[in-house]
């Protein structure tokens, strides 16, 4: 037996699943392991407003760009 991974557009989930079923295909929904969710949600940093700052200036520097017009 093989296992296969596909991408299904949303609107065609439920008429490729009826097919493949129709095929004999085992449909298995991959299960959300929580503790391995929760560590990893445990690592997102926070920027604080020092962070932050070097990103307005650049931002105001590139608004003030006046680019040549042709």
């Amino acid at each position: 037996m093989e296992k296969l991974i596909i991408n299904v557009p949303e609107r065609k989930i439920a008429l490729v699943k009826e097919l493949l079923k129709e095929l004999g295909v085992t449909i298995e929904q991959e299960k959300m392991d929580m503790e391995a969710y929760r560590k990893d949600l445990a690592q997102v940093s926070t920027w604080s407003e020092e962070d932050l700052k070097v990103f307005e200036e650049n931002t105001r520097h590139f608004d003030s760009i006046n680019p040549p017009k042709w």
